[in-house]
């Protein structure tokens, strides 16, 4: 269905059962695929490519030129996967041509209300990021992680998947996978349940609760860190992804 109030862009492409609701507005270069649901008031910018099944809630900004003062309005662009929800007053901008020029967004993801993301931005699969979670430019998220509302993460961070980040809380540096972060920008543990739930067994969650204490309590340096879960994860291969994670983190992590 297409609201008579909606505005839609004569090059826009849409795909089959999709819902443009009251006053959306829809410009050239976007593409929208197959039943995703546009409520009211809706802003969608291009180039911008969003897939199957998404829903969009009223006063969303998707697509927007960023923020950038670099930013002189060369082509870039974003990217959404499918099956995800964007609540109200969501804003997404474009990338830059300083990064990849694409900011991208996964598959099964859940963004609360007046979250912003902006340019060059990465977000992974089956993320959940609370009312006004805010990622500066160029922040990478990975699968399943949780930011609570009010999170700020600052430009360039990487957030590791299966991570959960506290309310209120403010990233400086890189979040590695499996960390809890609380008050304080401080580690506290792993996240023991998240992991449950998405069928870690319990034999897994102690060997990676190792890891961590190998990476936090042991006093190794970052390097020394990683040569020991290395050879951990010989045995329990979930740990390489903490250990490449640390490897590769250019910020340095939060400790």
């Amino acid at each position: 269905m297409i609201h008579s109030t909606a505005i839609i862009h004569p090059s826009a492409e849409l795909g089959n059962n999709v819902s443009v609701g009251p006053f959306c507005v829809i410009d050239a270069n976007v593409t929208i695929d197959d039943n995703t649901i546009l409520e009211s008031h809706v802003v969608i910018k291009g180039k911008t490519t969003i897939g199957k099944n998404n829903h969009f809630y009223q006063f969303g900004s998707i697509g927007e030129a960023c923020q950038d003062k670099k930013y002189k309005g060369e082509a870039t662009e974003l990217i959404i996967g499918d099956n995800n929800v964007l609540r109200e007053g969501i804003t997404v901008h474009r990338g830059t041509v300083q990064d990849r020029g694409i900011t991208q967004i996964g598959n099964n993801n859940l963004l609360m209300t007046y979250v912003h993301i902006a340019h060059d931005c990465v977000i992974g699969n089956n993320s959940i990021l609370a009312s006004n979670a805010t990622l500066a430019g160029h922040v990478h998220v990975g699968d399943w992680v949780i930011l609570g509302g009010m999170t700020a993460a600052h430009q360039f961070c990487h957030i590791g998947s299966h991570s959960f980040v506290g309310g209120g809380v403010i990233v400086l540096r890189d979040v590695p996978p499996y960390v809890m972060l609380g008050e304080g920008s401080i580690p506290r543990g792993i996240n023991s349940e998240g992991l449950r739930r998405r069928g870690f067994s319990d034999e897994t969650i102690l060997h990676i609760k190792r890891a961590y204490k190998v990476l936090y309590r042991n006093g190794n340096r970052a390097e020394e860190a990683v040569t020991i879960m290395r050879q951990m994860s010989q045995d329990v291969p979930e740990i390489n992804l903490l250990a490449d994670f640390v490897e590769s983190s250019s910020r340095g992590i939060v400790r």
